[in-house]
């Protein structure tokens, strides 16, 4: 145990004092005896691999935050101010979140009423969605469905979502055309308008926009220079807001 004790602390010595890695080289059986200790020291204390593996998520996350941070540097105008996508809320409002959303995902169902509660209590937030069909066939035939009704009757854009999103069921191109039929607009509309304008330009451009900022699941949000993954919850959403009118970061 003395030499293990003597070369760790030899090892600390050399690292604060850059000596090079050569002048410490182990033989073969120092090299064995050392690799056993580190094992029985892992295996009587077990807890510091979970702490190892704490460490390791928050290097990622910082890592994939500063990264998204970047993105969201060089996509503002794509993120923030698409013509592609609706604004709910107040338009001009201070603080803008932005979702990334699939018809399909359990999540952004169970997160609805947390935009919904967010544009009620607080009518100074201006709320895009951004439609991020990523749940496979029948989530893009839905989002298609949704792109034509955006185009024909913008202004019920909200309640085509709350009512689409907030059903039970998987949405496809025939349960999306149901809604919209039900809020005006006929199929043979939606159908005409898809034919006119498919979005398939539309959804290649939101899933490299996903890519530049790591987004990979739905609900994922942007506020201010924050990507947000995941459904955080009204709280969440609304400390990040209050936030950004206090400091204009999410994190003050």
């Amino acid at each position: 145990m003395a030499f293990f004790s003597k070369t760790l602390t030899a090892l600390a010595l050399a690292a604060s004092i850059a000596l090079p890695a050569q002048a410490f080289a182990f033989d073969d059986q120092q090299k064995k005896e050392l690799g056993e200790f580190i094992k029985q020291y892992l295996i009587e204390n077990p807890e510091i691999m979970l702490e190892v593996q704490d460490a390791l998520q928050k290097k990622q996350q910082m890592a994939q935050q500063v990264k998204a941070t970047m993105a969201i540097e060089n996509n503002t105008d794509g993120i923030f101010d698409s013509k592609n996508d609706v604004t709910l809320g107040n338009p001009k409002g201070d603080v803008t979140v932005v979702e990334f959303f699939d018809y399909n995902c359990t999540y952004c169902r169970h997160a609805l009423p947390d935009m919904q509660a967010l544009l009620k209590k607080d009518k100074n937030v201006r709320f895009v969605l951004k439609e991020f069909p990523i749940l496979g066939p029948d989530s893009v035939a839905a989002h298609r469905v949704a792109d034509a009704f955006r185009r024909l009757a913008p202004e019920k854009y909200g309640d085509f979502h709350v009512a689409l999103l907030g059903s039970d069921g998987r949405a496809s191109e025939d349960t999306a055309i149901q809604v919209a039929s039900s809020l005006g607009v006929g199929e043979d509309k939606i159908r005409a308008e898809m034919k006119k304008s498919p979005n398939d330009d539309i959804v290649q451009a939101t899933y490299q926009l996903a890519a530049n900022l790591g987004i990979s699941g739905t609900p994922s949000y942007v506020i201010g220079n924050e990507m947000v993954p995941g459904a955080v919850g009204i709280d969440d959403l609304e400390a990040k807001v209050k936030n950004m009118r206090a400091c204009g970061k999410t994190s003050c």
